[in-house]
């Protein structure tokens, strides 16, 4: 496996320098006359070519590799798949390929570049807010629709109808927690662990919002802080033995929430529960056998079926090229290519009018909405706000919703 990811590292290294170009070969005459005869997609990661190869082209990690590595890269597998499925299907466009950690070509200098103005799509997988930010001044500057894969933050967009959220931000998590919930277990008395903190409250917030906002009765919500060192009894002093008892951990902590989890899973004899989780928990190794026997919930905008025949396949496909099975990020990489790719070709340019379209789906279902400024009343940005909910018990999934 490893082989393999250096010498796709190899390759990239050339082609940091090209672009890759495919288009139909059939004629152009059934195709509008506004729209340009080959599209520009301009792909940016963090792939640190720089970092992994020295001035002379050596790889600098002998037989190791790095997982620093690992998001970007496969995230580039994942579109370079999308790009064989696109080039076989004919269609026009030309894709540029941008490594966010170059030491020589900084993102500052290269979005001040102009081959970035000939682009019709930015797609980004990005690391930070900051990374975020510039994308999407760029993107609103030079009027380019721009697709945030990964990062769930809305970047300071104002009136920027050309930024795409693809990862729902927390507000909108919490709001779909909250109905998920209300919709689930209204009667129900939820005792929402969490700690103290700054996201905490944030996301307390959040919560009270979608109350607000939702339609029906409103949960009754029963707050608990835990302190540092809580302990089983500071947990089961809010459980009930003569019913289920429904739960949500408020907190992005990954080690609090599966404090919360082991906790609750080491009373589950006496005590029926169903803990409902972050988005982030989709990491979480709860087949451990410390979490045996509670239910738990998580959201999360995207959820890959193993029995989907074309997931099967990608998988097949790394099991025999990498000796390894794909990661989120390579199905990420994949169906956003192809989606927005196909978007592009079919629409040109302004593709917030298709946004909605769903023809091209691959693994996951995008609901991509508009998001407004209820001040201004105007548009701040476009979101995902497709959330899936995975229902896990002893570490299998029972059930998606």
């Amino acid at each position: 496996m490893k082989k393999n990811r250096r010498f796709i590292l190899l390759t990239l290294c050339a082609l940091i320098q090209w672009t890759i170009s495919f288009s139909q070969t059939d004629s152009l005459a059934a195709r509008p006359d506004s729209l340009p005869q080959r599209h520009h997609v301009a792909i940016f990661a963090p792939l640190y070519l720089d970092s992994a190869f020295d001035a002379a082209g050596q790889y600098r990690y002998a037989k190791n590799f790095p997982k620093f590595i690992n998001p970007g890269l496969e995230f580039w597998e994942g579109a370079q798949l999308a790009i064989d499925s696109m080039k076989k299907e004919g269609l026009q466009l030309e894709i540029h390929v941008y490594d966010t950690r170059s030491a020589s070509r900084p993102l500052m200098s290269l979005l001040r570049s102009e081959e970035i103005k000939q682009m019709d799509l930015l797609i980004g997988h990005v690391v930070n807010a900051n990374e975020a930010n510039l994308l999407v001044q760029m993107a609103a500057s030079l009027t380019i629709p721009f697709i945030n894969v990964n990062l769930p933050i809305e970047a300071g967009a104002r009136n920027n109808p050309y930024y795409v959220i693809l990862n729902s931000t927390l507000p909108t998590q919490c709001a779909g927690i909250y109905k998920f919930l209300q919709k689930n277990y209204s009667v129900s008395t939820i005792v929402v662990f969490r700690k103290k903190g700054a996201t905490e409250d944030l996301l307390r917030n959040y919560f009270t919002e979608a109350e607000k906002s939702t339609l029906g009765v409103p949960l009754k919500m029963k707050y608990v802080t835990l302190e540092n060192n809580f302990t089983q009894d500071d947990i089961t002093d809010y459980l009930d033995s003569n019913k289920t008892n429904v739960c949500l951990v408020a907190s992005l902590d990954a080690f609090f929430g599966q404090q919360v989890c082991q906790q609750l899973a080491a009373v589950s004899s006496s005590y029926t529960t169903t803990v409902m989780g972050m988005p982030t928990w989709w990491q979480f190794d709860f087949e451990k056998p410390i979490f045996k026997g509670i239910e738990i919930y998580y959201s999360t905008p995207f959820y890959i079926n193993p029995a989907d025949s074309l997931a099967l396949g990608v998988q097949e496909h790394f099991r025999t090229n990498f000796y390894s099975r794909p990661s989120d990020m390579v199905y990420r990489g994949y169906e956003t290519i192809y989606h927005f790719g196909h978007l592009l070709a079919s629409n040109g340019k302004n593709i917030s009018s298709s946004l909605g379209d769903k023809k091209f789906k691959l693994f996951t279902q995008f609901d991509i909405q508009p998001v407004i400024d209820k001040q201004t009343m105007t548009l701040d940005y476009f979101e995902n706000k497709k959330l899936y909910f995975v229902k896990k018990v002893d570490g299998i999934v029972k059930a998606v919703y």
